[in-house]
């Protein structure tokens, strides 16, 4: 079978890390060429993208994107891990009322500095923190700014509340459960987090790998599998005159004049990327990459090619 080359939105079922994701989606598409975009705790889940073939090149850029969760948070309890798989460090009465609570939690939203957690995958001198962690080092962390885009509150019932946030990427939703429970006096940890939206991937569309497994054994794995230049789907598209396909197919720079076609336009707003690049394609239709206009359209410049 030939090489998929796309994106496959798998919903991460609780127990998974995401790299045992990808080795079982390896093993099931019979393909070697795949990659995550965006590690999941092995007892979260939902979405996560996953990338096919030349769409691997994709991962860096979908993992920069924004993300929303629906977390838990456990007030009165903190953890080693800062969610509740981890040993109990301290535990304290719940005293704040709804209110309180509402108030805390609401103060976050916009940029804080946030200290990532010990168990995590961020190296610190060659090693993952997690590493240090599992041999009882805690080492000195530099904060980093996030943002919390927005917030919703589902439900308060002490000590748990249920909410939804949508943030940057780089941000723990555990260190941010227990930054609220540090700013209400009592502590607090995370007890789940689902991953409901990555970009325009989102919960609903998610399939299990069980049903990726069936689909590929019905022939039916395509129906599920995002093209590339679908994920620049509000870029403007270009399609280049017969005579400068060759430009193209090397990764070279073209101008207004090699230009058969634009079809859409950049909008206004969105990522830096989305409002100077543009998706090409060579005469035939066929999509090459993604380009950046310079001087006001009239030059492109290759940002990343998807040749192969």
């Amino acid at each position: 079978m030939y090489n998929m080359n796309g994106v496959i939105n798998v919903y991460k079922e609780a127990g998974f890390t995401s790299h045992d994701v990808v080795a079982k989606l390896r093993g099931i598409v019979k393909q070697k060429k795949i990659g995550h975009t965006g590690t999941l705790d092995p007892d979260a889940e939902g979405v996560l993208p996953v990338c096919l073939g030349n769409a691997t090149k994709l991962c860096g850029l979908l993992t920069e994107k924004e993300k929303t969760y629906r977390a838990v948070l456990l007030l009165g309890q903190t953890t080693d891990t800062q969610d509740t798989s981890g040993r109990v460090l301290t535990e304290a009465p719940v005293t704040a009322t709804g209110e309180q609570v509402q108030e805390a939690i609401m103060s976050f939203l916009g940029d804080y500095d946030q200290v990532p957690p010990m168990y995590s995958a961020l190296k610190v001198n060659g090693k993952k923190l997690y590493e240090l962690a599992r041999e009882g080092k805690e080492v000195e962390r530099q904060a980093r700014r996030v943002r919390i885009l927005d917030m919703e509150i589902h439900e308060i019932r002490l000590p748990e509340v249920t909410f939804t946030v949508t943030c940057s990427s780089g941000t723990y939703i555990r260190t941010l459960c227990q930054d609220i429970g540090e700013k209400l006096g009592c502590g607090g940890c995370m007890k789940s987090l689902l991953r409901t939206k990555v970009d325009r991937f989102e919960l609903a569309d998610s399939h299990k790998l069980s049903e990726l497994e069936t689909m590929m054994h019905e022939g039916r794995i395509e129906e599920v599998l995002l093209p590339v230049d679908d994920v620049f789907a509000v870029c403007p598209a270009v399609r280049i005159r017969q005579e400068s396909d060759r430009l193209i197919q090397n990764g070279n720079p073209f101008g207004k004049e090699d230009i058969a076609e634009t079809t859409g336009e950049c909008p206004p707003e969105g990522t830096e990327l989305e409002r100077n690049c543009v998706r090409v394609y060579n005469s035939e239709g066929d999509f090459r990459g993604l380009y950046r206009r310079e001087q006001g359209g009239r030059r492109y410049k290759p940002e990343k090619m998807f040749l192969s």
